[in-house]
């Protein structure tokens, strides 16, 4: 497999310690990567200078969001390539609540293609999914990578599916329908999950044959509150087809970083039985539990919360970035990261507090 070389944007400290945080080398500072922090138009003028918002050119935009990564030394950054538009007019949209400064990422339209949970449980993937040829995929999957490198290469990269399994439901048949038929019936449910594992293990070969070190494998299959099902039917529908889908992308040498939102604290054994090689997670995942259980074998990253730096005093920011690296700082391959983004509303001040924190206590 293909190391990156570094010459896309220069070789600096910040590759190198997520390259050896990645491979469980303890690098001499935490590294670290934050979500969703290069659309916060103020914060970008108040580190970098550069004067950009939301109605500046996307060239100028993209400019101003790597200096912030740069100036905030992001070793790693999350990303994938593989997601609904692979489903094309059969994906159910949901609309998207404001988010994005000026409500830009707002949509109010709604539609689901589907009419009654028989139709999600006897949904046929070959036949109703559009097809694509592994070998496409693969030149597709490097082609992402590549980019991602071009972009900034002072960080560790990488390529990966957000639609594994949990996830392509819910982008493919709405939270309705797929709730609908998981009560209906759930063998069924568990055999849909199989098929929808046969459909997209073409993806994960593909990937498997990349030329791409670190991948990324999303699939949001718990709530903040926790499981969605019951417990034993992840463990006899998803883990299994997890095992199935991420096979040949271990044997192929990747490290395999998970990532689910939510609450995924009683399944971390079981994911990690998967044979990934870390965990991405949020404040309401434990930590803790994964530093004592996993912390020498495995990266996590994590899991500072977003309503601290939204709400909080400066010194509770300072705390909870030191209750982050206490956990932390004894893992070889932990990074800092805000568990569950950086919003826009964040106050400048709090998340230049937040910053401050973190390069006083990232020193190992």
């Amino acid at each position: 497999m293909t190391e990156p070389d570094g010459e896309m944007g220069g070789r600096k400290m910040s590759y190198d310690d997520g390259w050896a945080a990645i491979n469980l080398e303890a690098p001499p500072r935490v590294p670290r990567t934050e979500y969703s922090v290069t659309g916060h138009w103020d914060l970008i003028r108040a580190v970098t200078g550069i004067e950009v918002d939301q109605r500046s050119p996307a060239a100028e935009r993209a400019r101003a969001g790597l200096e912030l990564e740069r100036a905030w030394k992001f070793d790693f950054r999350w990303s994938t390539y593989v997601s609904r538009g692979e489903f094309g007019d059969k994906a159910t949209d949901m609309g998207h609540a404001e988010y994005a400064v000026g409500g830009v990422d707002r949509r109010d339209s709604v539609h689901c293609p589907y009419e009654d949970p028989e139709q999600v449980l006897s949904f046929d993937f070959d036949r109703e999914l559009p097809s694509c040829g592994e070998d496409e995929l693969t030149a597709r999957f490097e082609k992402h990578y590549r980019a991602n490198c071009d972009r900034n290469g002072d960080a560790v990269n990488m390529t990966g599916v957000y639609i594994t399994l949990i996830s392509g439901f819910t982008d493919l048949f709405g939270w309705e329908m797929e709730l609908l038929a998981a009560g209906t019936d759930p063998e069924r449910f568990g055999d849909l999950a199989n098929r929808y594992t046969a459909w997209i293990s073409r993806y994960f070969r593909a990937l498997a044959r990349a030329d791409v070190p670190v991948v990324m494998v999303h699939d949001d299959m718990v709530w903040t509150e926790g499981a969605i099902f019951s417990p034993d039917w992840y463990r006899r529908f998803v883990f299994p087809n997890y095992k199935r889908l991420l096979a040949p992308l271990i044997e192929s040498g990747k490290k395999v970083i998970f990532t689910s939102d939510g609450n995924y604290t009683e399944f971390i054994d079981d994911i990690a039985a998967t044979g990934v090689s870390g965990f991405v997670l949020e404040p309401t995942t434990d930590m803790a539990h994964i530093a004592r259980a996993y912390g020498k074998t495995h990266v996590f990253i994590g899991n500072a919360d977003t309503r601290i730096l939204l709400y909080g005093t400066r010194e509770e920011i300072r705390a909870e970035v030191k209750r982050c690296m206490d956990i932390g700082k004894e893992c070889p391959g932990f990074f800092m990261a805000v568990g569950n983004h950086i919003p826009p509303n964040t106050p400048v001040e709090n998340a230049l507090c937040y910053n401050e924190a973190y390069e006083e206590l990232s020193r190992r």
